[in-house]
């Protein structure tokens, strides 16, 4: 189990990774489009700042934003709030923004005795500061990748909290598998990941439902992957079209339909 403490240092290493890398960033930089759907760089920081701001229970700007085809629920109206806000702005005043209220926030974790049981929000509903810290890792790791993919500048992939995120994506790919694929029981998909945090795994379906299993290499399982980390991460969090990226991206061996229906069920985030 990772202690409360690790959790922290996790926050501080990837909050520290972003505005590293925000410093280096011109203003056209920060107005690049990401593949997040109408979100650019900045935009991406915004809404970490707005999330966070939550977190430390500050008010929302009294803004009322655009709208955009991008906004499919009221989780997306809410995180438009912040990010409309902050387009009138620099990306240096909004990496500013953010360095302060990460400030804040790891001042206030970092509390002698702070109770990380204490109740808090959490993406999949009420619970403790203890469960909502790994989602808030796994949030930032993955927008601060979209914002360094956009630029074709990569960095921040491996390390404590780049291993605790990918985690939290592979962790999904038997139900993603055993539900979306659906292939016949006693099926195998084998994946082999390489570039920052390179390994292998196997799932396999069995009563529809889809487990890791260590008695199968993956190269030897019914379809095979191979794939880099974040063509890997792409997929998992629906960035870019899956059809595309398959074509472009991933090596297949085995049995290929089989292998071409695995991308497009990855996507667990929406």
């Amino acid at each position: 189990m990772t202690t409360d403490r690790e959790l922290v240092d996790q926050l501080d290493e990837v909050w520290t990774s972003v505005v590293r890398f925000g410093d280096s960033l011109s203003e056209q930089d920060w107005k690049t489009p990401t593949e997040c759907p109408g979100w650019s760089v900045q935009d991406n920081l915004a809404h970490m700042i707005g999330v966070e701001s939550m977190t430390l229970e500050r008010p929302d700007p009294d803004h009322r934003p655009a709208g955009g085809d991008h906004i499919k629920n009221g989780v997306g109206e809410h995180n438009e709030i912040w990010v409309d806000w902050y387009r009138s702005r620099s990306g240096a005043e909004v990496l500013t923004d953010f360095g302060e209220v990460t400030a804040a926030r790891l001042s206030q974790l970092n509390v002698p005795g702070y109770d990380f049981g204490a109740d808090s929000w959490t993406p999949i509903g009420p619970s403790t500061v203890r469960e909502l810290l790994p989602f808030r890792v796994f949030d930032t790791w993955v927008h601060d990748q979209d914002m360094r993919r956009a630029l074709g500048r990569p960095g921040g992939a491996s390390g404590p909290a780049a291993i605790a995120a990918f985690e939290r994506i592979q962790r999904m790919a038997p139900r993603s598998i055993g539900k979306q694929v659906a292939p016949p029981d006693g099926t195998t998909v084998g994946f082999t990941i390489t570039g920052a945090q390179p390994g292998t795994f196997t799932v396999r379906v069995d009563g529809g439902r889809g487990a890791f299993v260590d008695d199968v290499a993956p190269a030897d399982a019914d379809a095979h992957l191979t794939m880099d980390l974040d063509v890997y991460v792409r997929l998992g969090t629906g960035r870019g079209d899956p059809e595309a990226i398959a074509a472009a991206d991933i090596a297949f061996s085995g049995d290929e339909d089989l292998g071409r229906a695995v991308p497009r069920a990855l996507n667990f985030l929406f």
